[in-house]
């Protein structure tokens, strides 16, 4: 049956109870259980004050509450955690959530690690060869050990300005003006980085360098006017050594081929030569043995072989019935033959029969050259 059914009026269970009397009962119930735990006995009622009045209890209750909420460290992925026990370096926290003992045993301190951090100067150095430039450099770095960053160095950034600074000023001090000018800073940039690292590892700065730059190099504004004309005439070099380049690789390949073509002539005609006077020299030999075994025959053969060697490559003709008749051509100079003469007519080299045969002198030694051409007896 309902307990508040119309006309029979209420009939609340609780209406008798006070609604707070639950309530009070718990908290009774859980201070005198406390109480047991920190000093107190015997229900509430039996002890004086209870509880509630025990200082002891509400510092302790606090400090419970402190420690549980002060062992947690939630580090983001950005950073990283130091920690430290009384002041001393302990470990390092990974991103997450990290256990450690409340304060004031240990304290953490957070780095972000993934921060680019920039510096940018202007300095004036003078160069290898006694110049003055003006160089501008940028520098990124971030942080690569916390632990160093914290505890390495007094002041880790400082410390990178100025080593960055050393390590520009050494490698420009060591260059010429032209290379610091030209297109190699980007090797001179490189060189300073890799001087800049070396310095911060043995600072322990815990810095890392990513990026070393020179974008700007420049002569100093007093002296702009005499640069231009420096960098003017340098251009007017580097054209005209194009030109001259270009040329010589035009001309020496011709003269390499004209070199080679030369010598492979003067080589045919060297072994030309030395094959046409072996032949010679065996043809002569040859010769020799054949006038001593019939000396008349081999000086008429000889004789009648030069004359005919001699009147082909002349315009001389032996002809007659009677002699031997020398015709000079006057038009022989010109190329033509007079009126009469046909070189198609058989022409006659040897003498008629009544003719004396001429004999060359027998003192003369076949194997001597002739040096002048004898003339025939009649």
């Amino acid at each position: 049956m309902a307990w508040n059914e119309p006309g029979k009026g209420s009939k609340d269970p609780w209406e008798n109870k006070g609604q707070g009397d639950d309530v009070e009962a718990f908290i009774a119930r859980l201070k005198a259980n406390l109480g047991r735990v920190f000093g107190g006995s015997g229900p509430p009622e039996r002890r004086s004050g209870g509880a509630g009045s025990n200082p002891l209890y509400w510092l302790l209750l606090i400090v419970m509450i402190w420690v549980v909420f002060d062992s947690w460290q939630i580090i983001d992925e950005r950073q990283r955690g130091v920690v430290l026990r009384f002041g001393k370096f302990e470990r390092l926290m990974t991103p997450g959530p990290n256990f450690k003992l409340p304060w004031p045993i240990e304290t953490v301190r957070k780095v972000d690690v993934t921060q680019i951090r920039t510096f940018t100067d202007q300095v004036r150095i003078l160069t290898r060869d006694e110049n003055i430039v003006q160089i501008e450099f940028n520098v990124q770095y971030l942080v690569s050990d916390p632990k160093y960053f914290l505890f390495g160095a007094r002041d880790p950034d400082e410390t990178l300005q100025q080593a960055a600074e050393s390590a520009v000023r050494d490698v420009i001090g060591t260059s010429v003006m032209d290379a610091v000018l030209t297109g190699e800073r980007a090797a001179l940039a490189a060189d300073a980085r890799v001087k800049l690292q070396k310095s911060l590892d043995a600072y322990r700065t815990g810095l890392q360098v990513s990026v070393l730059n020179i974008p700007n190099a420049r002569p100093p504004q007093e002296v702009r006017e005499a640069f231009d004309d420096a960098v003017s005439a340098r251009e007017d070099k580097d054209r005209i050594e194009s030109e001259a380049e270009a040329y010589a690789s035009k001309v020496v390949p011709e003269a390499r081929g004209d070199a080679a073509r030369i010598r492979a002539q003067a080589q045919g005609y060297k072994e030309a030569s030395i094959a046409r006077a072996q032949g010679d020299s065996e043809r002569f030999t040859l010769l020799v043995d054949e006038y001593r075994k019939a000396p008349e025959v081999t000086r008429t053969r000889l004789y009648l072989e030069t004359m005919q060697e001699v009147l082909a490559a002349n315009r001389k003709v032996y002809a007659g019935d009677g002699g031997n008749v020398l015709y000079l051509p006057l038009s022989g100079a010109s190329g033509s033959l007079p009126a009469g003469n046909d070189m198609t007519s058989p022409v006659s080299l040897f003498p008629p029969a009544n003719a004396a045969m001429p004999v060359p002198p027998a003192s003369r030694d076949p194997r001597q050259p002739r040096s002048t051409r004898e003339e025939p007896r009649r």
